[in-house]
Parts: structure tokens; sequence; C-alpha cells
């Protein structure tokens, strides 16, 4: 049984995919009006006025291809994939004992104690960096959750900005490591996303430098 290797017009591998062509109504009218000036003219205007072209190439662009969407485009493809674009980030790092982690809490001489108030602060991502969780998140909805996909996973969610890597503890436990500075954003985005995944029944851990 033979493949398909076109829809209609379009060869798969070979068709230029773009700016569709606008609509030839000239292809459409019949031998009877061919020669009125008038009418040709005011079909020619109306077709004008409502080619769908521009529009149909700003929803591909914008909306419908998630490498070139922006704005709007973006927020539409964080909601299937099931992310958002604002982040929120706890403001204050307090001190405290070991067993609260390196995220919340610090040793002695490096933070204050707990004033009781939790403060956050909401940041927006711009396109390029929503663009990365989207892609990241696309990738952990369908993941195995393998040792060698989680770190892939992190690579595409941090290039170039240093050495990062999951661990697998063996007592249903993995460890996160990143071995450069985040920011608070950054922080957010790897414990409250949900753009690192985890096995059923695996608790993660996070260590940052």
């Amino acid at each position: 049984m033979s493949v398909p290797n076109a829809i209609g017009k379009f060869i798969i591998g070979q068709s230029a995919i773009g700016t569709p062509a606008p609509f030839d109504f000239n292809r459409a009218l019949i031998s009877q009006y061919a020669n009125s000036p008038i009418l040709l003219k005011l079909i020619e205007d109306f077709a004008q006025y409502i080619d769908p072209t521009a529009n149909m190439d700003a929803f591909y662009d914008l909306i419908w291809n998630v490498d070139t969407a922006q704005g709007v485009g973006l927020d539409i493809w964080g909601r299937i994939v099931g992310v958002t674009r604002v982040i929120t980030t706890v403001g204050d790092i307090d001190f405290g004992f070991a067993e609260a982690g390196s995220v919340s809490a610090v040793g002695f001489g490096q933070g204050e104690f707990h004033s009781g108030a939790e403060t956050t602060t909401n940041n927006t991502l711009s396109d390029d960096a929503f663009r990365l969780l989207v892609f990241a998140k696309a990738l952990a909805n369908i993941t195995d959750c393998s040792v060698t996909s989680i770190n892939q996973l992190m690579l595409n969610l941090f290039p170039g900005r240093g050495d990062c890597h999951v661990q697998d503890n063996m007592d249903m436990t993995l460890t996160y490591v990143f071995n450069f500075a985040t920011t608070p954003v950054e922080k957010a985005v790897i414990q409250g996303s949900g753009a690192l995944p985890r096995p059923t029944g695996v608790f993660p851990l996070y260590v940052f430098v």
C-alpha cells in the first residue's frame, strides 16, 4: 500500500510553507461578465476589502505556529500544555534549619527570622522565556520520566546557563541539581511551574549553588 505524498497541490517535503496566494477572482468569472469593466472593478474592490489572506497569515504566524507565536498566541499554547506566563516568586529568604532546604531558608548570619507574613511577587515572562517554558512543559507532558529524558528537558529549559542534571537517589526521591546561580524567577519555574516532571510516587528535591 503506497503512502500518500501530497495533499491536493501540496507536496509533502517539497512545497513551500508561507503566505498563501491571494484569491484570483478572475478564475471564478463566467464569460458573459468578463468584458464588463464596471462589474470587474466592483468585484475587484470587493475582493480586496474582504481578502482574508493577511488575517490567515497573521493567525498562522502569531497564534498557530508556536515557534513564532506572540502575546495571546503563546498564552493559548500555555493553556494547552498547562503552564502560565505569570510566575509567583517568594520574596525573602529566612533563617532556618537544614531540613527547610536551600530555597526557603539559609544558615546563621545569612538571613532573618521569619516575620510570619509570606511576601510574594508576580513576574510575567517575556515571549522568548515563556516559549521555552511552553516547549519544556510540552516535553514534560509526554516524557517517560527517565533520567536521560529529564536531563534533556533541563538543558532545553536553561540553555547556556551552566551544568544542571537530575540524579536518582534510589530511595523514591530524585534530586534536581543546578550548578549555576539561579534567579528567583528561575527557581519559581523549577519548583512551581510543573515543567520539571517526576515519576509517580517519587519526591523531588532541589540543590542550588
